[in-house]
């Protein structure tokens, strides 16, 4: 049997040069994020079936990697369904494994307890440009926080990292699943039939304003509720004025203390941003998993034509574990988009370390190279990055690619010249 070089579809090997930026930008991720006050933590990548399809992951449940059961529990013969053969799977996301973490460890946690968690996610998904099936996910969470203030803290940590990538072209795009719920209701719409809106409404980008009527309407419901519900959407600015708008548009239908919410969080990230970048209030903002409870929020990189980092509140969650809901409220950025695009722009990872490199002769006697070594020793603690390899043949192409990978200083080590170094 021949062994397969490439790696299974969806996956994806990572080359040195990407690996310098993944490297650099995950870096420059915790220490962002640690300046905030966020702590990093840990969670299997293997989680049970149970939490996976719990109906809290939306369309990623249909995704999960699962793994089957193995030795006497695997009974083939006795399977009704597939979730017979598994007991566990990998995970499609952070957010249900820490919230099932954060159940088990409460007692040995700070309240609020701010959450920072780097790792790998597995959807059984269609590969495309900038979606893999094997990818990293990098999130910051607030668990205990009822107040706006977990909002504000983490827009404002995700944006001033993604400003130290010097991104400037972005746009945070901000609602509230509350006033979806409000116009809907104002609209004539049945609370049983608000999934389904939100799922037309959700297209919109794709197929604007009268493909949603068109589709709405084609659901069975009537032109005097569609026509109502759309008209909504285009009365509303996209800054904190629309937020007044429909806080006094719907009446009872929002409750006041969401649309002042949403102002309080609005006017706090405009005031306190570190970089520059757009915040759009956005009432057609929909966000796919069903766990979200309350505000949602999105960025979306003008250079992509898409979303890079996306996340809201879901306070009914850990309560699935424990029977008590608590407050949380996550972000999470796209971190295989972001490294795409700053691979696409050339992107040059800031590096102050000197870099060196020692090209050994094959002469070189035993007492020579340890000269060497030491003088190599002596550089990396002093900062440097040294290299020591041994001089190809063709010296000058070895040393363009040296130089191409950043070394600035290159010396040729003969039996005769080490004594000089």
């Amino acid at each position: 049997m021949t062994l397969k070089k490439k790696p299974v579809t969806g996956m994806k090997d990572i080359l040195p040069e990407e690996m310098e930026i993944r490297d650099y930008v995950i870096g420059l991720i915790k220490d962002t994020y640690k300046t905030y006050g966020f702590q990093s933590m840990e969670t299997p990548c293997v989680e049970h079936i149970e939490n996976l399809c719990s109906k809290q992951g939306g369309d990623n449940e249909k995704l999960i990697f699962k793994i089957m059961k193995r030795g006497e529990k695997l009974k083939i013969q006795e399977a009704k369904e597939e979730n017979d053969l598994a007991d566990s799977g990998l995970r499609y996301d952070l957010t249900v494994p820490l919230a099932r973490y954060y159940a088990g460890h409460a007692n040995e946690l700070p309240s609020p307890f701010k959450a920072m968690q780097i790792g790998s996610v597995w959807r059984a998904d269609r590969p495309q440009r900038g979606r893999f099936r094997q990818f990293t996910q990098c999130d910051i969470d607030i668990l205990g926080e009822a107040g706006p203030l977990a909002e504000i803290e983490l827009i404002l940590a995700t944006t001033a990292m993604l400003g130290k990538l010097d991104f400037r072209n972005f746009t945070v795009c901000i609602n509230d699943r509350e006033i979806l719920r409000a116009m809907a209701a104002y609209s004539g719409f049945k609370e049983e039939d608000y999934d389904e809106v939100f799922i037309s409404l959700d297209k919109m980008d794709k197929i604007g304003q009268e493909g949603v009527a068109q589709e709405l309407k084609d659901l069975g419901y009537s032109a005097d509720q569609v026509d109502t519900y759309l008209g909504l959407f285009a009365q509303v600015e996209e800054d904190i004025t629309g937020v007044r708008y429909l806080k006094d548009k719907l009446g009872e239908c929002l409750p006041k203390e969401t649309a002042e919410r949403m102002e309080h969080i609005m006017s706090c990230v405009e005031a306190a941003k570190e970089c520059e970048f757009r915040l759009k209030f956005t009432p057609t903002l929909v966000r796919g998993q069903s766990y979200y409870t309350g505000t949602i929020f999105e960025v979306v990189m003008d250079d992509f034509g898409g979303s890079v980092a996306g996340g809201g509140r879901y306070d009914k969650m850990i309560g699935k574990f424990t029977g008590q809901d608590t407050p949380a409220c996550g972000f999470s950025i796209g971190f295989e988009r972001i490294v795409m695009l700053l691979l696409e722009q050339g992107y040059q990872v800031p590096d102050r370390r000197e870099k060196k490199a020692y090209l050994l002769d094959k002469n070189l006697p035993a007492q020579a190279l340890l000269t060497v070594l030491k003088r190599a020793k002596e550089e990396r603690e002093s900062g440097c990055q040294v290299l020591i390899a041994n001089m190809k043949k063709n010296k000058k192409f070895q040393k363009e690619q040296l130089s191409q990978e950043g070394y600035e200083e290159i010396t040729d080590c003969y039996p005769d010249s080490v004594e000089r170094l």
